[in-house]
């Protein structure tokens, strides 16, 4: 019998991982990608009968070219960065944590309580600091669910967070429409006494301040600790974590409830910092938004601060548009949609190689 050799054909398109990229050639890659980015936006706004320049402007003068703008943009920035601060470490041992807006919600929810009820009990410094600590326990408690379960029955971590996302907000939209509503039929919580409302500083609750200092503290926690050690092991592998002698299921839980503690107090701040009261919609995405600034700053957190201005311009110039260019706002989130997924997408390309089959090979 005759052998037959078969051989294989070699693909038209062959994608391999890079080894290395020099850093110059992942900055012209990134400004690629955004240079492309702002010219399908203005490809968009042409066909709507806008002129691109004029739009771009309106949004970068909306975001900026004020003070009043430059304030919004920080009331933005400041959730969405702590919420990826939050993240980062989970992400790091690779513990799926989806549920970022659950997390919020119950912290604002647990603060709340505190801040309806208890204002005129405390001084406004001491009813600040329970509705801190309150929002910290319940977003880290409400974290920790899912976690035991992981640990414990090694349960999908990224299904079950975020089913817990859809339970919280439920629980904020019964309070809203029942017990803590204020007029009957209103399906709206009073407004917070002054004393449980953060003060500001520079024209922004002082939130801002916190959000720096999370960054710097986050930055040290993951890179010089020796928790910070046993997360990147963990991620890299559970086995060589276990080898070592480490205790997998504990690393977990700690890291978790430190993300969903820090989350639970971005919902703190948002609810009395920014709304002054409760809704059943207090995350506003922040915490799927936050996803993305992790990934695009590879969880650096010094870089986190530059995306999450980022998106923060681009949601305040997104408003603008729609007030002054009568654009309408549906308009308006595809623009931000394409700017993210082109500065996510060239990641790939950062990461990846691809080749073309040369002509002569079979």
């Amino acid at each position: 019998m005759t052998a037959i050799n078969h051989r294989e054909k070699t693909p038209l398109i062959r994608i391999s991982k890079r080894e290395n990229m020099s850093i110059a050639g992942m900055l012209a890659v990134r400004i690629g990608a955004f240079v492309l980015a702002i010219v399908l936006g203005g490809l968009i706004f042409a066909c709507l009968g806008t002129n691109p320049i004029e739009a771009y402007m309106q949004m970068i003068n909306g975001s900026l070219g004020k003070a009043s703008g430059i304030r919004q943009v920080v009331k933005i920035a400041v959730p969405l960065l702590t919420v990826a601060l939050a993240l980062a470490p989970c992400f790091k041992m690779k513990y799926w944590n989806i549920g970022a807006e659950g997390q919020i919600t119950i912290g604002a929810i647990c603060c709340s309580y505190f801040a309806l009820y208890w204002y005129d009990k405390l001084p406004s410094f001491v009813l600040l600091i329970v509705m801190a600590i309150a929002a910290i326990l319940g977003g880290g408690i409400w974290a920790l669910i899912p976690a035991l379960f992981k640990s414990r029955y090694n349960t999908n971590e990224t299904l079950f967070t975020l089913m817990m996302n859809y339970i919280a907000i439920g629980i904020a939209a019964w309070l809203c429409g029942g017990p803590w509503e204020g007029k009957p039929g209103s399906q709206i919580i009073p407004m917070f006494n002054e004393k449980a409302v953060l003060p500001k500083i520079g024209g922004v609750h002082i939130g801002w301040i916190f959000a720096l200092i999370f960054v710097v503290v986050m930055f040290i926690y993951m890179n010089y600790t020796k928790q910070g050690y046993e997360i990147a092991v963990l991620g890299e592998s559970e086995n060589t974590a276990r080898y070592a002698g480490m205790n997998v299921s504990r690393i977990v839980l700690r890291t978790v409830f430190i993300s969903g503690a820090l989350s639970g107090f971005a919902g703190y701040m948002v609810a009395s910092g920014t709304d002054m009261t409760l809704f059943s919609n207090v995350a506003n995405n922040v915490g799927f938004t936050a996803i993305t600034v992790c990934w695009l700053s590879q969880l650096n957190p010094f870089v986190m601060v530059i995306i999450s201005a980022l998106i923060a311009i681009l949601s305040r110039g997104s408003s603008v548009l729609q007030t002054q260019l009568s654009i309408p706002s549906t308009i308006s989130s595809i623009i931000t949609g394409i700017i993210l997924l082109c500065l996510l997408g060239c990641e790939f390309f950062i990461n990846y190689e691809v080749s073309f089959r040369k002509k002569g090979e079979n």
